[in-house]
């Protein structure tokens, strides 16, 4: 999956790419069998911990909270420390570099044996040594092009390739083999989360200690330190960095200069990253957590995460506009699926577009009425009408 992204700071398109895998139908059914059994078991020993609000994502007890509710937890945090430090970080290709056996280890320490259960290691070995082919591979097989339209074609087709087909196309086959599990699996999210268990005790205790708060979304995180003095955090953050690179759990990799570091004090936040390591992350002015800004007194939606709903929006909004209304078979276009998709008459229909987000975010029981996030509620119908207009 293309996730690249321009960078105001380089002035130039910032590639990343990120690997997406989807399991075969049967196999898919299986993991999350398996995805069931080992939650309830994590979530067990979350429990026994005292840890369950440490690791966030993937969860299935936990009242079907988002990230709305994340962020404003770690914001009120935050705020009513009054005094804290921040560190906010994520890992390098955390999926991809997950060590094999030490995720086999901590499987068997969650399911308190000594080796995995034949059934459970049958599932080990499909999750680690997996095979796959390139959606690319899998379009020219079929005859189909690389777009939008080839794709949909695809996933319609009630089998992609025929045994003569995969028989075939063996050559085409990729095998992983040294690390990492497959993003995208129905059970890739609980072994993530049981890979860091150990990991999230020991980060965990060791910020507790000093009244704070430690919280992971996959491979994001954020710890607070209340009340403590700049050496002090200095050091504190120091360890707790040394921790998440410890070779004791290997394939995790916590690169400095994508870490930020934060001071607030007085209603007011500032970037104090090169008082915490010299090759930290200073560009960000204010603090970004799962998709919300705070600048020290206001809480606001990602202006990334707003661009990106505008760019969609225009390009939906494009294709009416370029055809004039009307398909190549000369049938009216209805604007009745832009509307729905992108504004406010969409917001309150199920399933919800971007905007019943912002509402939930505005909820007195999260974020409450925000100026910048009711503008976005009060410019989308004027916007989708300038965006047809000038094209």
């Amino acid at each position: 999956m293309d996730m690249s992204k321009y960078s105001a700071k380089l002035q130039a398109i910032k590639p990343k790419q990120r690997d997406i895998c989807y399991a075969a139908h049967i196999d898919r059914c299986i993991f999350q069998l398996y995805n069931f059994i080992l939650n309830e078991h994590y979530n067990a020993e979350c429990a026994r911990l005292g840890i369950g609000g440490a690791a966030v994502a993937y969860r299935t007890n936990l009242n079907k909270q988002n990230n709305i509710d994340f962020a404003h937890r770690a914001i009120q945090f935050i705020r009513g420390s009054q005094d804290c430090y921040v560190m906010i970080g994520d890992f390098t290709k955390f999926f991809d570099n997950l060590d094999h056996q030490y995720l086999k280890k901590q499987w068997c320490a969650l399911l308190n044996a000594d080796k995995l259960p034949p059934e459970h290691y049958a599932v080990f070995k499909n999750i680690t040594k997996f095979s796959y082919f390139e959606l690319t591979d899998l379009l020219a097989i079929n005859g189909l092009e690389n777009n939008l339209k080839g794709r949909r074609a695809l996933n319609k087709k009630e089998r992609v390739l025929t045994p003569l087909q995969l028989k075939q196309n063996a050559f085409r086959i990729y095998k992983n083999q040294n690390c990492g599990i497959p993003q995208g699996s129905p059970m890739s999210g609980v072994l993530a989360n049981i890979y860091m268990l150990e990991k999230d005790r020991k980060i965990l205790d060791l910020v507790a200690a000093y009244k704070g708060m430690y919280m992971r979304y996959s491979d994001d995180f954020i710890v607070i330190l209340p009340k403590v003095a700049e050496a002090a955090a200095v050091q504190i953050l120091s360890e707790i960095s040394a921790l998440f690179n410890s070779p004791e759990s290997p394939g995790l990799e916590l690169q400095p200069n994508k870490t930020q570091y934060y001071h607030f004090c007085d209603n007011k936040i500032e970037n104090c990253g090169l008082v915490m390591h010299r090759q930290a992350d200073c560009s960000n002015r204010y603090l970004n957590f799962l998709g919300f800004t705070f600048d020290g007194a206001n809480v606001s939606i990602r202006d990334k995460t707003i661009s990106k709903y505008y760019q969609r929006m225009r390009r939906k909004a494009k294709t009416i506009a370029q055809s004039n209304g009307y398909t190549r078979f000369g049938r009216r276009i209805s604007k009745k699926n832009l509307y729905n998709i992108y504004s406010v008459r969409g917001a309150d229909n199920k399933p919800g577009n971007f905007l019943t987000y912002v509402k939930r975010a505005q909820s007195p029981q999260r974020f409450g009425k925000n100026a910048k996030m009711q503008l976005i509620l009060n410019r989308n119908l004027a916007k989708i009408r300038g965006f047809l207009k000038k094209l």
